[in-house]
């Protein structure tokens, strides 16, 4: 494997470039532009352009990658390199002016998620990790918390917008935490909310129907932050199979078991 820490460096660069432009542009952004790929599943010009950045830089970088992204841009031809690419993770927020939405840049090797940068643009947090040298934010390193129990937990989510199919399975999931832990929060992002596991704001995250380009960037920023991602089940399906827990690891098997109790009925 090629060393990763250029790369990264590199990636950052482009993350925040990215992120420069996404800015800018909600300064002035008109509500019009907005386009809808699905029920509740939009995007705009502003997606597809940063996008576009992302790929042309990152392809210089390393051109013998592949590409999964969001907007389609790139391709995939089974190479031993993976770019996974959210351009703009949070786009319902950015629509509406919320300030959390976030660049998602992943990159995996074979079948594992190696490098991940996360830039949160409008706090200018750049989260990254590559695999085995720890994670960071700000140059600073960053580290799960230290919560044991679920009672001494703040759990984030994301709520379902199309695929209602398991809607009463999730909405018995949020019952029950409410009940057991100190609260629950929806941030918006995916990829936000798995760095703030990693650097214990959140104890822990679960989310169902979830897409490659959500999950891979903050997947490493959790494992190299000292935390544990798994799928519903509890297996290693997490980057493809929809259904994500990541948490502190302290806390994993418990907030693991309560989703199964009521996700198998």
């Amino acid at each position: 494997m090629i060393d990763l820490l250029p790369i990264l460096q590199q990636t950052e660069i482009v993350a925040k470039e990215a992120g420069a432009f996404i800015r800018k542009e909600r300064q002035s952004f008109d509500l019009n532009k907005v386009e809808q790929k699905g029920l509740n599943d939009l995007v705009s010009y502003v997606d597809k352009e940063a996008e576009k950045i992302i790929v042309d830089r990152l392809s210089r970088i390393l051109p013998e990658a592949d590409f999964i992204t969001e907007e389609g841009t790139g391709s995939t031809d089974g190479k031993e390199y993976t770019w996974i690419i959210d351009p703009l993770d949070g786009t319902t927020n950015f629509i509406h002016g919320l300030p959390i939405f976030s660049v998602s840049i992943g990159l995996k090797f074979h079948d594992e998620i190696v490098l991940g940068v996360v830039y949160e643009i409008n706090f200018d947090e750049c989260f990254y990790a590559v695999k085995g040298k720890g994670a960071f934010c700000n140059g600073k390193p960053i580290h799960v918390s230290p919560a044991k129990t679920l009672g001494e937990s703040l759990i984030g989510t994301g709520f379902p917008y199309s695929a209602f199919g398991q809607i009463d399975n999730y909405l018995s999931v949020l019952r029950l935490l409410m009940e057991k832990c100190h609260g629950l929060r929806r941030m918006g992002s995916a990829a936000v909310d798995l760095c703030y596991v990693a650097c214990g704001r959140q104890d822990g995250f679960f989310e169902y129907d979830l897409k490659p380009y959500d999950v891979a960037a903050g997947i490493i920023i959790i494992q190299e932050a000292g935390g544990r991602v798994s799928d519903f089940e509890m297996g290693d399906d997490y980057l493809f199979g929809k259904k994500i827990v990541a948490t502190n690891g302290l806390i994993h098997d418990e907030l693991g078991s309560d989703i199964q109790k009521i996700w198998k009925k």
